[in-house]
């Protein structure tokens, strides 16, 4: 596949050039390593694994060859509009990000101590470390480090801290903007054309792709499985984006889906960004009155549904949470003329749904009659791409705004880095598409880099806790992404669910959305992983877009339970209360210097919020809301929420250090922490604690729990209140809803609120009864 230069145009470009970069040959302006005049077309393709970044500019330009080691293509249309900003970028930064390979002086593949001479971390020097080789000896302590073997390390993007170190100090010399006092304002790319759906699936028909399986499905019910080439993937994305300009959909408008993970979710989501329409996915979990929430809040054109889902033994009726959520918009003067609604026969035929006339279409009736080609919506890479809106315990829900082509950009490189991607992988994440993980790491980063993914529509302990194993050796999937609570959720099943299946395709284990202690770390590590597969232990948010602390698997060695160091460009610093850095060996709030690519760049009418929340806490800096401690080899361990840090007698102590140590006791599978009022010390430790299968609850188990933490963390940090836990109240993601354990905690039932997107509300009941025991 040659490269391409052209005018942006309503088709994608097809004029060939040579593999070339243009750069001026006068000197640059300070501050601006290059600077590329006149109207350009910057494309990014795939030649024989090997990207090749091509632009055109005026004959008076010198030039630049530059070849990527890659499997990412993206298309840019870069106008006059801002060039000094866009064309510095778009050439330095997709150079660098999308993986210039550094070639080291040195042969050495992290298997000596040695090579880890300096992390840009501020912790300076590496001190000596105790090094285990995966596949050779288990991890078994905090502070042995998990080594990748030769082989692994070998065949990775990034295979040395030398080569991350390089990485990492070409990116981070280009400062785009900072976060200055006064009004924040993020862009990256500002005048670059692109489409994220064109780059997720046109680009890879166009690779020669066509064949490969883009998706595999999996039903709740075992049995239930289906597919999807990248070509019928983007047949049926087509024709639903023909369907929403039918019917008024229109650059820049409003989308909300609520729906499971069918695959009609991603194609919603791809059939948006198609032509431009902004899409909202709200968790097919939510009530009815949070779903109103969102439906006033963005006004959308269409809401995409379902009439029902099976979780489990149980039928979810999400057309019926839909209509209340409409008529409740219709009474705050929202309408939506549109309701297309996905006949889900496995859960309820169409008969067994409510219908209203004129409002309500059936997906069946209508999209699969239109055509399955549709133009390309060129869009600007500041342009809106899609609407989260976090759950929020109170008040207004926050609607967290992505852009395109920064987003675009920084969620296909960090997949690929993180992840160590190939394009022989088959890739699985289990989170709902409903939260950013869906997002980032099931649908756009993955189609980006052209994988194979999973997408699961069931739970993953029904019928029973090996569901997760058996899927991983149906599809033979060798990259695995789950949430520390699930892990710890089969922690407390038998081993016999995980070692009955083979696994034997597993190669990459990931684990998102809050902390891993150790001791989950380490079973996940040494049972489901079989002592072999590195973990990426990745640490994002909502409102990064993307990983922005994580594991490289082949380019250092782990601690289990830290996120280790920062990704390409990202600068992490730890400050003290009055916002000072702090180096070294450090614990405090973490925050980010810089901006980069997959920020978030408002919240959705509300920009004063934004700046409020996230930039006036530390003047200058992106305050993550997270508390981090740095280790005296440079690594990161997340703490947790700082408004889940506890204040006891003056002591400071997060609720993340406690659970890890509460599930450090052998018959502990699970801890939640919460804090609670106390007439003496201010706050008093309140733990919600689920035992091991089988464990009997004795008061001699409680005591043994309190001193496991007195022996750990001192006894100042001793549970006042152990309370028994057959279960944790979690959404389907696996999300601790720690908003209703603070509310059992203080006794106040009566402010439980919204439990509508728990997977099993009865948890909430079995806590309260168990309250006094």
């Amino acid at each position: 596949m040659t490269p391409r230069v052209s005018p942006p145009s309503s088709k994608p470009p097809h004029e060939s050039s040579s593999p070339a970069l243009q750069q001026p040959s006068s000197p640059l302006p300070e501050g601006h390593s290059e600077l590329l005049a006149g109207h350009v077309k910057v494309d990014v393709a795939w030649v024989n694994e090997n990207i090749n970044i091509s632009a055109k500019y005026p004959s008076e330009v010198g030039s630049k060859s530059l070849n990527l080691r890659s499997q990412t293509r993206f298309c840019f249309c870069l106008s006059s509009k801002e060039r000094c900003r866009a064309r510095c970028q778009t050439a330095n930064l997709l150079g660098v990000l999308l993986g210039r390979r550094i070639r080291m002086a040195t042969d050495n593949k992290l298997r000596f101590v040695t090579s880890m001479l300096e992390f840009p971390s501020g912790a300076g020097n590496i001190s000596a470390l105790n090094a285990i080789i995966l596949g050779e000896a288990l991890a078994s302590e905090e502070n042995d480090l998990v080594f990748p073997s030769d082989d692994f390390a070998r065949q990775a993007h990034v295979s040395s801290p030398q080569q991350y170190f390089e990485m990492y100090k070409s990116l981070h010399a280009l400062r785009i903007s900072t976060f200055a006092k006064g009004n924040i304002s993020i862009q990256w790319f500002k005048g670059g054309l692109t489409n994220i759906c064109y780059n997720c699936l046109d680009r890879n028909i166009e690779s020669g792709n066509a064949d490969k399986i883009a998706i595999y499905w999996e039903g709740n019910d075992p049995g239930l499985q289906d597919s999807l080439t990248y070509s019928q993937l983007l047949d049926k994305v087509c024709q639903l984006s023909n369907y929403l300009k039918d019917v008024g959909v229109k650059k820049g408008d409003a989308v909300v889906i609520y729906l499971p993970m069918l695959m009609e979710l991603p194609i919603a989501m791809l059939a948006c960004a198609r032509i431009g329409a902004v899409h909202s996915v709200v968790f097919a979990g939510y009530s009815s009155e949070s779903l109103a929430q969102r439906i006033i809040d963005c006004k959308p054109k269409v809401v995409i549904t379902c009439n029902a889902v099976k979780r489990g033994a149980k039928v979810i009726h999400l057309k019926d949470i839909v209509d209340a959520a409409l008529a409740e918009s219709a009474k705050n003067g929202i309408s939506v003329d549109v309701c297309l609604t996905y006949e889900n026969q496995i859960a309820l035929k169409r008969e067994g749904t409510k219908w209203k006339e004129g409002k309500d279409v059936w997906w069946q009736d209508f999209v699969p009659k239109y055509p399955t080609t549709c133009e390309v919506e060129w869009v600007d890479a500041e342009d809106p791409l899609f609407l989260l809106y976090t759950s929020g315990s109170t008040g207004k829900p926050k609607g967290v705004l992505h852009t395109t082509g920064g987003y675009m950009v920084y969620s296909a490189t960090t997949f690929k880095y993180a992840f160590d991607y190939k394009p022989s992988d088959v890739y699985w994440c289990t989170a709902d598409c409903g939260w950013i993980t869906g997002h980032s790491y099931v649908t756009y980063g993955p189609m980006l880099n052209g994988a194979s993914v999973v997408v699961f529509e069931g739970t993953p302990t029904y019928p029973d806790a090996g569901r997760c194993w058996d899927i991983v050796d149906k599809f033979k999937v060798t990259i695995f992404y789950t949430a520390p609570t699930l892990v710890r959720s089969l922690m407390r099943e038998s081993n016999e669910h995980v070692t009955r299946y083979s696994r034997k395709s597993l190669r990459v284990l990931g684990s998102v959305g809050e902390p891993i202690n150790p001791s989950a770390w380490r079973w996940f590590f040494n049972v489901v992983g079989d002592s072999r597969c590195p973990i990426s232990d990745t640490w994002w948010q909502t409102e990064t877009g993307g990983f922005m602390i994580t594991p490289l698997p082949g380019a250092w060695p782990q601690k289990p339970g830290s996120a280790t160091f920062p990704f390409f460009g990202v600068q992490p610093v730890i400050v003290d209360e009055k916002g000072v850095e702090i180096e070294g060996v450090c614990s405090g709030y973490l925050c980010i210097k810089n901006s980069w690519p997959g920020a978030f760049r408002t919240l959705y009418g509300d920009h004063e919020r934004y700046e409020t929340t996230y930039f006036k806490p530390f003047a200058g800096y992106y305050f993550t809301g997270d508390g981090c401690s740095r280790d005296k080899d440079g690594y990161h361990w997340l703490t947790g929420r700082v408004d889940d840090v506890i204040n006891v007698s003056g002591h400071r102590i997060g609720t993340a250090e406690v659970e890890s140590a509460l599930v450090s006791h052998p018959k502990c599978a699970e801890a939640a922490v919460v804090g609670v009022e106390h007439e003496v010390k201010g706050q008093g430790i309140y733990a919600f604690v689920t035992l091991v299968e089988g464990e009997p609850y004795s008061e001699e188990l409680r005591k043994s729990l309190v001193l496991t933490v007195r022996n750990q963390i001192g006894a100042f940090a001793a549970p006042d209140k152990i309370h028994w836990a057959p279960g944790l109240p979690k959404t389907r993601s696996g999300k601790i809803m720690r908003r209703i354990l603070r509310k059992i905690a203080s006794k106040q039932l009566d402010e439980l609120g919204d439990t509508s997107t728990l997977a099993e509300p009865h948890v909430v009941e079995q806590l309260i009864e168990l309250a006094d025991r």
